[in-house]
């Protein structure tokens, strides 16, 4: 299915000054893989995305967001970490949002292993990683990592899998994710959609980062209104803003 549904928006990873894979050691199990993205070889030290791919929580992986992960490290101007977390049925629920938040955590105590010096962490990723980003927030806004949470990027996150809302039925077919699909997703996930580590709005939002939007919000507004920029660059200024940092799109 992720491969029928890649190759549609299939985009090519393109040049890049770093693109490096990295085991993620853990503690009486196997290791997690990250893969680097950097478009300089050399930098100071500085934030970094930290990205989880989206798949429904049952497919994807770092090849099939290699591209999206390319681009917007080539956009941000910031390394970009991609996390090959466990997917269900194998591993169901709640292995995903453990390994997104060990992942984190690792990440934030500047191991040897990555090769650069980040000063705080912009989580980030697509619907099923769009949920991981918000509860990863969620887990190091309650126990802090060693370095500070500077903003959230979830992508048409899955935020409440107790509520059906209408675009599920506006939307359920003839978009080529449809209900049956969904369904089977959240089948082999089997979260305790009662728990906020499955749904998210359970947990109060207070004390979170800022968050960069990807509909009209003022993040959005306020880049589109600074001379129509590509969505993208929109997007990835969004991102930078709500982190507290300055914008210049690289060449």
């Amino acid at each position: 299915m992720m491969d029928r549904m890649t190759h549609r928006a299939e985009a090519p990873v393109g040049e890049l000054a770093v693109i490096r894979d990295i085991a993620m050691p853990v503690t009486g199990g196997s290791p997690i893989g990250l893969r680097l993205f950097d478009a300089r070889t050399e930098r100071p030290s500085g934030p970094v995305m930290i990205f989880y791919h989206g798949g429904g929580f049952v497919v994807g992986d770092l090849d099939s967001h290699a591209a999206l992960c390319a681009e917007i490290a080539r956009l941000i101007d910031l390394p970009v970490i991609s996390v090959d977390y466990r997917l269900a049925p194998e591993y169901p629920w709640p292995a995903a949002p453990d390994d997104a938040e060990t992942a984190a955590r690792w990440i934030a105590g500047n191991p040897p292993e990555l090769g650069i010096q980040a000063t705080g962490l912009i989580l980030a990723g697509d619907s099923a990683g769009g949920t991981l980003t918000i509860v990863t927030a969620l887990a190091l806004r309650d126990r802090p990592a060693p370095l500070p949470l500077l903003a959230q990027w979830p992508i048409y996150p899955a935020v409440s899998a107790s509520t059906r809302f209408r675009s599920f039925d506006s939307f359920g077919d003839g978009y080529m994710l449809d209900r049956e699909q969904l369904a089977w997703f959240f089948n082999h996930y089997a979260a305790d959609i009662r728990h906020w580590r499955a749904t998210p709005t359970r947990k109060s939002q207070a004390g979170l980062p800022p968050t960069a939007e990807n509909r009209r919000s003022p993040l959005a507004i306020g880049a589109a209104l600074e001379g129509g920029l590509p969505m993208g660059v929109v997007h990835c200024r969004g991102v930078r803003r709500a982190a507290g940092l300055g914008f210049s799109p690289r060449a």
